[in-house]
């Protein structure tokens, strides 16, 4: 960095560090920040990085138990221990909570990644693995990094945001064989059809984007959309080593 007259600075970087002396402000600034994101990176990858083939789940945290939708998380996160995935979510209550206990109750590996939140909601009590993150950007990485698959049941801004951005990612292929599933088709309904009717009709998104999401109201069909996306991901795997011998 480079600079003169009036923007050079009256002390050195290292007279700055060493000096305890004056206000706590720089703790709050950019640069400061900078290496908090990082330690969020460090911390999260060293955390999952021996995490098993996962499947991250979205959807509302205000889904009370007791509702369909709590029952269908709860069936969903031990469909996909069955399966052999660990479940991923963002660790809350509603839909999040009852993936986590649907994988934990059957024995299967449960993890959430929390977001630090103007109001208060601690990792709910099925976690077996959590983290809780400052920063959107770093938790989102995290989702995307050990998932094979994104899962969202009904949602709001959140669950609209990841879908989105999940969706960017694979119609960029920045990832690639990445199914994205909907789960219930009254509720996704209306943005299926505006995504058909109004994006790719007026141009806005390729033709065929649209099939890069699967909706579904089972269970079952849900698991197999990734089970069946994951085979043919070894299946290449395998061809791709065949073709090196």
């Amino acid at each position: 960095m480079l600079r003169r007259d009036r923007k050079v600075e009256a002390t050195t970087t290292d007279q700055r560090l060493l000096d305890q002396r004056g206000p706590t402000d720089w703790v709050h600034t950019d640069p400061w920040r900078v290496l908090r994101i990082q330690s969020e990176f460090i911390e999260g990858f060293g955390a999952l990085a021996e995490v098993p083939r996962a499947v991250t789940v979205f959807g509302s945290a205000r889904t009370g138990e007791g509702t369909p939708e709590y029952a269908d998380a709860r069936a969903l996160g031990e469909a996909l221990t069955a399966a052999g995935y660990a479940v991923i979510t963002g660790g809350g209550p509603g839909v999040m909570e009852g993936v986590n206990r649907g994988a934990s109750e059957s024995g299967g590996y449960s993890i959430g990644l929390g977001i630090e939140l103007p109001f208060e909601q601690r990792l709910n009590e099925w976690v077996d693995l959590g983290i809780n993150f400052r920063y959107f950007f770093a938790r989102k990485t995290m989702f995307v990094k050990y998932s094979q698959a994104f899962i969202c049941l009904p949602g709001g801004f959140g669950t609209l945001d990841e879908l989105f951005e999940a969706l960017t990612l694979v119609q960029t292929r920045k990832i690639t064989r990445f199914p994205i599933v909907l789960m219930g088709t009254e509720f996704w309904g209306g943005l299926i059809d505006w995504v058909r009717n109004t994006l790719e009709h007026f141009g806005k998104i390729s033709p065929g984007d649209s099939d890069l999401i699967h909706v579904t109201d089972s269970v079952e069909e849900a698991v197999r959309i990734v089970v069946d996306s994951q085979r043919g991901v070894d299946e290449a795997a395998l061809l791709g080593d065949e073709d090196g011998l």
